[in-house]
């Protein structure tokens, strides 16, 4: 087996054969035809596997995975996202659509059919070829709607380089139809969790089924609602397939306060549930660099968790924090306990603690880094010489079980036809893994008014709430979030209010977690003697010269992060815009609605 693209080393032999084969460029229009000879790749298992392990290309690095979320509702950041700033973004400033590594693959699928060459092993090849086809087309749907579909490979003097773009529901079909081959002709036994397999191929189906399911239904516009359960119901198949087929497990190994963060701090990903990963290898010199992006007050966008998000951790018991009364003034040290695990493997709190100097430190929320309080732990590893630079060993994953459990759960929902028994399966095996001691066997009916009102308003199906809840949780920080709230058309929740916790008096240092040394002080003018070791915050309306202050707090005492700079969600951001030069190439492709000016 020759190294993989998951530990992101470069083979020179890979490289030099693809570049002698297919020479993939970003725009359609810049695709030249190859001249040279296949033979040396096409007429050898090995030449097939060499050329196939650069698709791994396509896949996301582990840096991609960590910033994925760096624009989503439940996170405050260092600057509002030039999307959601009114004016400042629009086709000029679109990018995204390139091109690269779609004619390697089509070049390849054209050409792998060399008769000496078993039939079942030809299919294997194009069948990982098809996934990552499918992979690489479904980043162009999400982004932009309709793109046009090239299933072969072009001359530059072609005039379908300048075609118009096919529409979604092609698209999908084409996906489709490309991961059910995959599906049935991938071979790979993998435990590594870093090759593409048939249930890779599955899982990700699920994913794609999903997401254009929930698009068609909820996004009337487009009048594709009467296809939607079709694709439900695909989404649900490939994921019981999975499920019932693929040996995976959720992990419970360490117990309820450690198994659901181990799978982000493993160097070797955690095989009974992450069916795919970007790999870190401290040997090859394979290294990620999470905890300088987390960790950083100026690398990278320091993202929290805002209060709103943080309240729909259920408590222990099951029952909403919300219900409890009281919850909207309680300090923070308080809020967190008696929680879901998940948010205390999620966020820094309690005695959470890192190594630091060869000893190991509590570690409260540090308002270099956070602010609104939540500060995340997730995807680091708890060692403070990590913090700068490229030197995180963690693998990342980018496919896990519980997704594929989320997935067929709310594919059911979506259907009407969720049991008990899918509930207890899936949402119900999430949560027992997190901690929580009640409603994890049956459905829920009550509709929870604070999930409703906050963040669901149009949604009364209790089980369809209750799932959109622990699709957040569980996987928050993973890059899912955005492409959630655009499939369930709620673009609207981009809009809120970015806020922190509860802080119940001013100038009065907090000890944010109960270990008897303050950490932070909240003042509108800054105290003359200070503690030291104390972090001082300004939550005054201007700063020193008259500059308005981003770090102030509400009306109910939270504190709130650049509400200076306005934000507004406008329903065409469902789509991003043609980028200007491109469109300026090829008329055809014409502009997404609502961005024609």
């Amino acid at each position: 087996m020759f190294p993989l693209k998951s530990t992101y080393t470069k083979l020179s032999a890979i490289m030099l054969l693809v570049s002698f084969i297919a020479v993939s460029c970003k725009k359609l229009d810049q695709v030249p035809h190859d001249t040279a000879t296949n033979s040396a790749v096409f007429g050898s298992v090995n030449g097939l596997q060499l050329y196939a392990n650069s698709f791994y290309d396509i896949l996301p690095t582990a840096g991609d995975v960590v910033r994925s979320d760096a624009m989503a509702d439940y996170a405050a950041r260092t600057s509002v996202p030039d999307f959601l700033r009114p004016g400042a973004y629009g086709p000029r400033q679109s990018n995204g659509w390139t091109w690269t590594g779609l004619r390697n693959i089509n070049y390849f699928i054209e050409n792998c059919n060399n008769p000496n060459i078993a039939q079942a092993q030809r299919e294997h090849f194009i069948g990982l070829a098809r996934f990552f086809r499918a992979w690489f087309y479904f980043d162009k749907l999400k982004r932009f709607g309709d793109v046009p579909w090239y299933g072969k490979t072009l001359k530059v003097d072609d005039p379908a380089l300048y075609n118009g773009r096919d529409k979604r529901t092609l698209v999908v079909d084409s996906i489709i139809a490309d991961l059910d081959y995959a599906g049935l002709h991938i071979n790979t036994s993998d435990n590594t969790r870093s090759l593409i397999t048939k249930f890779t191929a599955y899982a990700f189906k699920s994913r794609v089924c999903l997401f254009e399911g929930t698009f068609r239904k909820y996004h009337d516009e487009y009048g594709l609602q009467a296809s939607a359960n079709g694709l439900l119901t695909q989404a649900a198949d490939a994921a019981q397939k999975v499920m019932t087929e693929g040996g995976f497990s959720l992990n419970t190994a360490g117990g309820t306060d450690k198994s659901y963060r181990a799978l982000f701090t493993s160097q070797a990903p955690v095989a009974s549930e992450v069916i795919l990963a970007a790999i870190s290898d401290p040997a090859l010199g394979v290294f990620n660099d999470s905890n300088w992006y987390w960790t950083s007050a100026t690398y990278g966008d320091r993202l929290s968790f805002i209060r709103t998000f943080v309240n729909t951790y259920l408590n222990i018991d099951g029952t909403p924090f919300t219900d409890k009364p009281g919850y909207k003034t309680m300090p923070f040290a308080q809020e967190v306990k008696g929680r879901d695990m998940r948010l205390q493997q999620t966020i820094r709190m309690g005695n959470y603690s890192r190594l630091n100097g060869g000893t190991q430190q509590i570690a409260p929320p540090v308002f270099s880094y956070t602010y609104t309080g939540y500060q995340p732990i997730k995807l680091t590893q708890d060692d403070a010489s990590m913090d700068g630079g490229s030197r995180n060993t963690n693998s990342v994953p980018m496919m896990r079980y519980a997704e594929v459990l989320l997935n067929y759960a709310e594919a059911k929902a979506e259907l009407g036809t969720l049991t008990d028994a899918d509930w207890n399966q899936t949402i119900g095996a999430l949560r027992r893994r997190a901690g929580i001691t009640g409603n994890t066997s049956t459905k829920p009916m009550v509709v929870d008014q604070y999930l409703k009102t906050n963040y669901f308003p149009a949604i009364s199906d209790a089980s369809i709430l209750e799932i959109r809840r622990e699709r957040g949780i569980e996987l928050a920080f993973e890059g899912f979030r955005f492409n959630d709230i655009v499939r369930w058309k709620r673009g609207e929740l981009m809009d809120q209010t970015w806020n922190g916790f509860y802080v119940p008096a001013l100038d009065v240092p907090l000890d944010l977690n109960e270990d008897g040394v303050p950490d932070v002080c909240f003042y509108t003018t800054l105290p003359a003697t200070q503690v030291k070791g104390v972090t001082y915050v300004s939550v005054a309306a201007t700063l020193t010269g008259g500059t308005p202050n981003p770090q102030r707090l509400s009306a109910d005492n939270e504190l709130t992060w650049l509400t200076t700079i306005a934000r507004h969600w406008d329903n065409k951001f469902y789509l991003y815009p043609i980028p200007e030069t491109d469109r300026l190439q090829n008329p055809k492709l014409g502009q997404n609605p609502g961005w024609e000016q």
